[in-house]
């Protein structure tokens, strides 16, 4: 490990889970709240099985405070950096439920809302999908093959996305379940 400063510091192991795969390191800091708001699209793994797994294991190992980190590290800080200072950056970090509303349109699917129920770590507990001709499906993990982090809750684009509890309530309850057809 090269770095400056590396009292107070913990090692941590730092995922960044990108659906069918991550990239795993190593990071040297002082918090995981640090980790966190220093690179985009990361989580700290605390299970003790999974950091165990990964002891030995020669994973790069880096310094929170080192200028230079490894590649794919590097972009997720370079991204962070961009988004510090925006008005509701960091605003849903520490939450544990977030319910934000968020549109899909992509140009080989009709356009649709999603609704999510989002947990502290990014990661979707629940969803309401609202088609424009007013179909309403709800899912859960068990209707989802991976559940990767859907949002990074320090982005501040965000903040405009958020929708209450109730709203999301009201929308689970009329919406009809995912089927295996669909």
């Amino acid at each position: 490990m090269t770095g400056t400063n590396s009292s107070h510091k913990h090692r941590l192991l730092v995922l960044h889970d990108y659906g069918m795969g991550g990239s795993w390191w190593w990071v040297h800091a002082r918090s995981a709240r640090e980790v966190l708001e220093t690179f985009a699209w990361v989580e700290v793994v605390t299970n003790p099985e999974v950091v165990a797994r990964f002891e030995d294991d020669e994973l790069e190992e880096v310094d929170i405070d080192t200028p230079l980190m490894p590649p794919g590290l590097a972009s997720l800080r370079a991204e962070r950096d961009a988004q510090r200072g925006h008005e509701g950056f960091g605003a849903f970090a520490g939450r544990n439920i977030v319910y934000l509303r968020r549109p899909w349109d992509d140009e080989d699917d009709e356009p649709v809302v999603y609704l999510m129920e989002i947990g502290p770590d990014g990661r979707r507990i629940r969803q309401v999908e609202l088609a424009e001709n007013g179909t309403a499906l709800r899912s859960g993990p068990d209707d989802w093959p991976f559940n990767p982090p859907i949002v990074d809750l320090f982005d501040p684009a965000l903040a405009g996305q958020e929708i209450s509890q109730r709203e999301f309530e009201d929308q689970w309850a009329r919406a009809r379940p995912v089927g295996p057809d669909m």
